[in-house]
């Protein structure tokens, strides 16, 4: 018989049984009025949860989409960012900017590193930016970026705004938009939230908001601010068709955040990730991502000499477990282990006792299952 298979990437994250109930109820039209509460309850929620008096929206699409809705919104074609990137989708943020004909700098990291607040200001003190990009935990690496630092060196009174991806942050490491600087905040629904994948959401504070205005009509259609604030505003009017059942997901994975706290799901959040890398240390494994800046959201799991990389996720997957790969230059050199959103203890034991097991199944020498004694003690 077949173990049943924990599904413990980077995202998308282990969904609850409430929210699988939410994406199998009966369709309803749109313009249901049950239906336009319910989203209307989600949109307040998160702007009040995440603490902005600007605006949010709820679009279907990824946490890519997102990444494009922010900066066609508030940039334009030949003005200057400061791109601040800790890793491969740091990168993709470049990518993007060379798509729109950004005049872009980039301050880059050491993967498992940071880029050191003090060359941010450095750099701000140097050019006139109109937006610095930041991505607070990049996947490719485990590094948590200090947004709270950065949004204080850039002050709510610049010119420059901030723009923060939180695709693999976002309901799990701390995080609000006004009160930390923080003009755009983006993510997808499939990391934290534990919502299926579809939903790109994007906060858009005060400031971001007037840049908006600023820039008149835009050459992006379907992520166009203005396109979507009259829905997000009557989400009974049209635009583009809602996802029905992942807003009704989205409001029942806000219904546990606000039942837990979201302080105390940071906190959880924090506890979980410090454990586990605690006890995947002791097993015998690395970490990519310095202790000082390590995401809370997901582990990038550096092998013991002669661990080889397929054979290890193969019988990972047979203990049920299944994890990522590592990106760019660290592939084949390391797992990514996500531990984000919803999950429980019977959870995370689980997931570290199939590790353990298949650790002595790749013949490692040492005794991998010691480090799990504390979970019995």
């Amino acid at each position: 018989m077949k173990n049943e298979k924990l599904v413990m990437i980077p995202g998308p994250t282990p969904v609850v049984p409430s929210i699988q109930r939410e994406m199998g109820r009966k369709t309803a039209a749109f313009k249901d009025p049950d239906f336009v509460r319910d989203f209307k309850e989600v949109l307040a929620d998160l702007k009040s949860l995440w603490q902005t008096k600007g605006e949010v929206f709820v679009v279907p699409g990824s946490g890519t989409l997102a990444m494009e809705m922010a900066v066609s919104n508030l940039i334009k074609t030949g003005e200057k960012v400061l791109l601040v990137t800790h890793g491969y989708f740091g990168d993709r943020f470049g990518e993007i900017c060379e798509r729109k004909g950004y005049d872009y700098d980039i301050l880059q990291s050491e993967w498992g590193s940071i880029v050191d607040p003090a060359r941010i200001e450095e750099a701000l003190a140097k050019n006139d930016y109109r937006a610095v990009l930041v991505t607070h935990v990049d996947t490719s690496t485990g590094v948590k970026a200090p947004v709270e630092e950065i949004g204080e060196i850039i002050g709510s009174a610049s010119d420059t705004l901030y723009i923060v991806d939180g695709v693999c942050a976002t309901a799990a490491e701390r995080e609000y938009v006004d009160p930390m600087n923080i003009d755009i905040l983006l993510t997808g629904s499939q990391k934290a939230f534990g919502v299926p994948p579809g939903l790109a959401i994007v906060w858009a504070g005060p400031r971001a908001m007037e840049r908006r205005k600023e820039l008149g009509q835009i050459r992006e259609y379907y992520v166009d601010f203005d396109k979507w604030l009259p829905i997000m505003h009557d989400p009974g009017k049209y635009f583009a068709t809602p996802a029905v059942n992942l807003v009704w997901a989205l409001q029942e994975s806000l219904r546990i955040i606000k039942d837990e706290g979201l302080e105390a799901r940071f906190t959880r959040h924090r506890q979980d990730a410090r454990i586990i890398q605690d006890t995947l240390l002791e097993m015998g494994f690395g970490l990519l991502a310095e202790k000082h800046c390590r995401a809370v959201t997901l582990s990038n799991v550096l092998y013991p000499e002669g661990i080889d990389d397929e054979e290890f996720r193969e019988k990972l997957v047979e203990e049920g477990v299944v994890v990522a790969g590592g990106l760019g230059e660290y592939a084949g050199k390391l797992f990514r282990l996500g531990h984000m959103g919803n999950i429980d203890q019977h959870i995370i034991i689980s997931t570290l006792a199939a590790i353990a097991r298949t650790l002595k199944r790749c013949g490692f020498a040492g005794e991998p299952g010691k480090a799990l004694n504390k979970y019995f003690q």
